[in-house]
């Protein structure tokens, strides 16, 4: 009989030990997803953070604005105790410069990468060694095909071109010669507004593309494709252009070739919103704000500090017309003369778009 109650009580001493081993591993477990809640996190980094930042491009002044808000995000960031370190890098408008850029962040051990991409496929390869690594990725404005990122915050460039488009068929009643100014090509926020309108153009046949741009985010370029394409065409009744400075570009064309305005869409470019009040243009703009560079610091601190994030962030698209122009213009002073008019932005902000 005693020999039984110790053969009961060893079982049960072993039973009581191997509930306390699962539990154990179940929090061990808990504790673990819950400090690598979000895509490519680990929960293996401590604050304060290296960020890298893998620009295609600085020249536009669109590029310059957005790095500023990622500089001054940082900065933020320091004073708490986030980040340390912000390494820059700058691949010119050459995607293969991109990809070693980002492959000497991953080298170089940095904590977190944010980039626009120059290619929406060629570094795909990179951004899924930077995340099989651990490090935060942020994919923001042009983006990669590949979901191996921490997140991607974009606005929706589908519903920006086909909006613009929406607005151009109502203004010509359908009908009408329309000419297409696009950013550069195999750049994903650019083909993808141009993907977006053509649903619109093929549900309005009488709207006559007579030809179609592919040009730098710049003034200086844009005007001078639209030289050449007033000259070769005698009727265009509006310019269907899906970036602010192609826009701000294309009325200069038409001022300087003494040629009526027509209507046009764009961007909160503030040369183009100036324009299109000095010269009464019908008019229709939407904004890509450049706080993206911001919130995506952010996004990635968020994340290595184990806090779930999206996988994709889309941040709404304003719309500016005759009757909120006003508003944009109203603080044009506090932007450079060849740059964007850009939203308030704050963390609260952030903390609403990524509870999304």
């Amino acid at each position: 009989m005693k020999h039984l109650e110790n053969s009961i009580s060893a079982s049960l001493r072993c039973r009581l030990l191997a509930g306390a081993a699962a539990a154990a591993a179940l929090l061990a477990f808990s504790a673990g997803t819950a400090s690598a809640a979000a895509n490519c996190i680990k929960g293996d980094r401590k604050a304060p953070y290296t960020i890298g930042w893998a620009n295609i491009y600085s020249v536009p002044t669109w590029m310059k604005q957005t790095e500023g808000t990622i500089k001054a995000e940082v900065d933020e960031l320091k004073k708490d105790g986030l980040v340390k370190d912000l390494m820059i890098t700058d691949a010119q408008g050459n995607a293969q410069t991109q990809i070693q850029h980002i492959q000497s962040m991953i080298d170089a051990n940095v904590d977190a990468i944010v980039v626009i991409a120059g290619s929406s496929n060629a570094l795909d390869r990179v951004i899924s060694d930077a995340c099989d690594k651990g490090i935060a990725v942020v994919n923001f404005d042009s983006l990669v095909n590949t979901d191996k990122v921490t997140a991607k915050i974009n606005t929706d460039s589908n519903e920006w071109g086909a909006t613009a488009a929406k607005w151009m068929v109502s203004q010509l009643g359908g009908k009408g010669k329309i000419i297409i100014m696009n950013g550069p090509a195999g750049i994903s926020v650019s083909d993808d507004r141009r993907k977006g309108a053509q649903p619109v153009l093929d549900a309005n046949p009488g709207l006559q593309v007579i030809t179609e741009t592919n040009t730098e985010y710049n003034v200086a370029p844009a005007q001078e494709a639209m030289t050449s394409l007033l000259f070769a065409n005698p009727e265009i009744d509006g310019v269907l252009s899906l970036g602010g400075a192609l826009s701000a570009g294309s009325v200069m064309a038409f001022e300087r070739q003494g040629r009526e305005q027509v209507p046009t869409t764009g961007e909160n470019a503030r040369q183009f919103l100036e324009l299109w009040k000095e010269k009464g243009l019908k008019g229709w703009a939407t904004m890509q704000p450049n706080w993206l560079g911001a919130l995506s610091v952010y996004t990635a601190v968020q994340a290595l500090q184990g806090k779930d994030v999206p996988a994709f962030v889309k941040v709404p698209l304003p719309v500016i017309d005759d009757s909120t122009i006003g508003s944009y213009l109203a603080r044009a002073d506090k932007f450079p003369a060849d740059g964007y008019i850009y939203s308030d932005y704050d963390k609260a902000l952030f903390d609403k778009l990524l509870a999304k």
